[in-house]
Parts: C-alpha cells; sequence; structure tokens
C-alpha cells in the first residue's frame, strides 16, 4: 500500500480518484488547491503525488517548480489535465514529474501510470542534492566525518512482544481481507477516541466525511454516537 496525495480543485474527481485508489489498497489523502497541498507534503513526504495543472490560485507547474526549488520534490509526481498543451506536459517533465494523464483518465492508465510511478527510484530534486554553502565566502561548509558505528549500535534490537490492538490479526489471510481488518480497527479506534464526532474523525483521518460515511458502512461499523449507561 502506498500514501498517495491527490491534489485537484475539482471534488469529482478528487473523489473518483480517492474511491478508485481507496480500492486498490492505497492511502489517500486529498488537496483542493496548492495551499493544502504545500501543507500535506510539510506533514509528510506522500508515496506519490497525482496533481492537477489548472487550479485558481497557484498551478500545478509552478507549484512543481516551488518544490523542486525547496528540495521538496523527493517523490515522483503525475501531473493531470484535460487541457494542456504538449509544451506544457514537456515542462512539467523536465521540472522533475516523472509522467502526465491527460483527463479524462481511464481507470487502466491510471493505475498503470501509479503502478510504474511508485516503482521508480526516488531521487532527491537537485535543491535537495546542493552542498550548504558558507554565509559570506558563499564555499561549501566542511563535511565532518562521522565515526563508523560499533557493532553494539548496528545490532538488531530485540522484538518486542505486541501488545498493541493489530495484533489479532491474522496474516496468513488474503490481503484485501486483511485490510479491511486494520481498517476496522483503525476506524472504531478514531470514533471512540473522538467520542464518535464525524468532523474531528474526517480530520484525523484525513477523509472527506462523504467518503468516510460511505468506508464505515462498507466495513460494517456503527457511526452513530454511542449511548451512556450510567
Amino acid at each position: 500500500m502506498a500514501r498517495i496525495l491527490v491534489v485537484d480543485d475539482e471534488i469529482g474527481i478528487r473523489e473518483l480518484l480517492s474511491e478508485i485508489l481507496y480500492d486498490e489498497g492505497h492511502t489517500v489523502e486529498l488537496a483542493e488547491n496548492a495551499a493544502q497541498a504545500r501543507a500535506a507534503r510539510l506533514r509528510a513526504r506522500p508515496d506519490l503525488v497525482l496533481l492537477d495543472i489548472w487550479m485558481p490560485d497557484t498551478d500545478g507547474v509552478s507549484l512543481l517548480k516551488e518544490w523542486g526549488s525547496q528540495g521538496l520534490l523527493d517523490m515522483p509526481v503525475i501531473m493531470m489535465s484535460g487541457h494542456a498543451t504538449v509544451d506544457t506536459a514537456v515542462e512539467a517533465t523536465r521540472i522533475g514529474a516523472v509522467d502526465f494523464l491527460e483527463k479524462p483518465i481511464t481507470l487502466q492508465k491510471l493505475l498503470k501510470t501509479i503502478a510504474a510511478g511508485l516503482a521508480r527510484p526516488v531521487v532527491p530534486s537537485a535543491a535537495a542534492r546542493m552542498p550548504e554553502r558558507h554565509p559570506e565566502h558563499g564555499q561549501p561548509l566542511t563535511t565532518v566525518p562521522v565515526a563508523a558505528p560499533t557493532a553494539a549500535a548496528v545490532a538488531p534490537a530485540a522484538p518486542e512482544p505486541n501488545n498493541s490492538l493489530l495484533g489479532g490479526i491474522a496474516l496468513d489471510q488474503p490481503l484485501r481481507d486483511a485490510r479491511d481488518e486494520f481498517e476496522r480497527i483503525y476506524f472504531e479506534y478514531h470514533l471512540g477516541r473522538e467520542n464518535h464526532s464525524m468532523t474531528r474523525v474526517s480530520e484525523k483521518t484525513g477523509l472527506e466525511r462523504t467518503h468516510l460515511y460511505r468506508k464505515l458502512k462498507q466495513l460494517g461499523i456503527d457511526a452513530s454516537r454511542k449511548k451512556q449507561h450510567s
């Protein structure tokens, strides 16, 4: 399973892509503009980004350039557009995008392109590889050698006993069944922790409320607030 960030200003596109990717076993985070995409990228690096080119505030190509200049383009980015020219697609690829999807996107093309993107080795952007410069002289700062770790330091730690809620998932069952068990535990945990507040659970899990309700119903989880007994 991969963590995929979908950036598109059209809610219909976001929901469609999220449903397809969830069904394929991926974790999906959604952003409707560049500001939300920046915040999501700073929280955690996604394994792959689906980035729309035409957005109302900052377009996808500009955001791609920004991530590259900041050393944040260390994940595969696939551009999407229904109106982009060949020149725009070529420019995005030159900046660092790994591929381009033309809307409307077919299911087969989407899954094939994502699989190819996830299979690519992650290469840090040029900004991330540049040596740090001295603030006054512009010369690379001297690298301080680090002593090699001792055998004791690199020895693997003894595995700790698994006392988590996930310990009961049988690993010899089909992946889809195991994933359903994990998701059931995951959502029940957050529902209990947030006292069945769907707003807070939506914020914690990164799912839009409509998709959250659909997911809970699919897993057979009662989303209603439990009655407190005295």
